[in-house]
């Protein structure tokens, strides 16, 4: 198969890069583009681990064909980050102890990020269905729910003080 040259906005950045297609988005990101925040778990959609927001929207990278970023708009955990400092997500996930061996919270606050785009007041049971799709190992949900919902107090706040989070 050949490569084809495909360009999308990555962390706010327009990038170019040849992809096969039979590659897939999750090994695009990780393997030509080193950003290694997503990682590879399952490879079937069933962990969460490789979440990223695609147009918007907490998918799993390793169910997306390179070729369908052509034109999207992506961000992945290391495009968090603002020039301001970590995002409230980040903070809160360190500030509420939602993160053990740490493998999992990259798509966790991806989703949750989603989550918070659009909704900046979430119910817990919004919340545990924007997770839902990710899966730690390492200790339970409650915390993590907790710093979700840290998080969007915190951008709430934000919002009224006229931040740009």
């Amino acid at each position: 198969m050949t490569n084809q040259t495909i360009s999308f906005s990555l962390n706010g950045e327009v990038v170019e890069i040849a992809v096969s297609p039979s590659e897939m988005l999750l090994d695009v990101l990780r393997e030509k583009m080193h950003l290694t925040g997503t990682k590879r778990g399952c490879g079937k959609g069933e962990c969460g681990a490789c979440t990223i927001i695609f147009n918007g929207k907490a998918m799993n990278a390793c169910l997306i064909p390179a070729m369908r970023a052509k034109g999207a708009d992506i961000q992945t955990i290391e495009g968090v980050e603002s020039a301001h400092g970590l995002h409230p997500l980040q903070q809160s996930f360190i500030e509420k102890g939602a993160v053990q061996c740490g493998f999992c919270t990259p798509g966790m606050i991806m989703s949750a990020k989603a989550l918070l785009d659009k909704n900046k007041s979430p119910t817990k049971d919004q919340i545990r269905e924007a997770v839902s799709g990710n899966i730690c190992r390492c200790t339970g949900y409650v915390k993590i729910e907790e710093a979700v919902e840290d998080a969007a107090v915190k951008l709430r706040a934000s919002a009224v003080k006229g931040g740009d989070l």
